[in-house]
């Protein structure tokens, strides 16, 4: 589980449904203090958890958090919801800037796509069982670009297109790849933290809730083989799209 942060998100979210399922979920993120929050909440309710400081834009870190997860069993589950949605206007971007928000969306979610493949690849006579998922997190801006979010929706189109590609070379030998579009806001710390205006200016239930968005992730990976998805898309009643 690559990209969790404070407990009031969705990756802390899928990782407590996770664990209700009685899976042993590697809680990886950037903030060590963040993740550690989110595990022992976990194993207080009877879960099993373990922390992991990670960034998802170093190999070496990607690569020892999925030896952690193997080290607990095999590996039928895994997430990659890292994401920093900076904005700025073109004309006020650096080269930094651009780079640093491509790495986190989009060369993070490779990192994490090919070490997951590497170990969840089942053998070929399983292949047509299933039973080993890979989810991607997108966002309006995988599919729409609009200033000032252009970077954000430069890497998050390109994080589609590779899960897109991974999913049709690894489909056909049981690996189930989806992508999830998260079309609004979601109501968790990030962007109440950031933008407190929003929630009221939503009104009631215009915000996605992060334990709601868990249970699609977690049905998505119960699906039969014969019925898989690539991509969902998810939106509040009110949100227009």
């Amino acid at each position: 589980m690559i990209g969790v942060g404070a407990s009031a998100g969705l990756g802390a979210a899928l990782a407590r449904r996770f664990a209700r399922e009685g899976l042993h979920v590697v809680v990886a993120g950037r903030t060590r203090a963040k993740v550690e929050a989110v595990a022992s909440e976990i194993r207080a309710q009877g879960g099993s958890a373990e922390a992991l400081a990670c960034d998802a834009t170093r190999g070496d870190d990607v690569v020892r958090a999925f030896e952690r997860a193997v080290a607990a069993g095999p590996l039928v589950l895994a997430v990659y919801n890292a994401g920093n949605n900076h904005i700025r206007p073109l004309l006020e971007m650096d080269d930094a800037f651009f780079e640093d928000v491509w790495r986190v969306c989009c060369f993070g979610g490779f990192l994490a796509g090919r070490e997951a493949a590497r170990r969840m690849l089942p053998p070929e006579a399983d292949a047509a069982t299933g039973g080993r998922t890979l989810l991607f997190t997108g966002a309006t801006a995988s599919i729409r670009a609009r200033p000032p979010f252009t970077a954000f929706a430069s890497a998050k189109a390109a994080l589609r297109a590779l899960a897109q590609g991974i999913a049709r070379e690894f489909g056909p030998r049981g690996l189930h790849v989806a992508h999830v579009i998260i079309d609004g806001g979601i109501d968790g710390e990030q962007l109440n933290a950031r933008f407190p205006q929003m929630k009221q200016s939503k009104g009631a239930e215009g915000m996605l809730q992060p334990d709601a968005i868990a249970e699609v992730y977690w049905q998505i990976h119960r699906q039969h083989p014969s019925t898989w998805s690539f991509e969902l898309d998810l939106r509040p009643f009110k949100e227009a799209f």
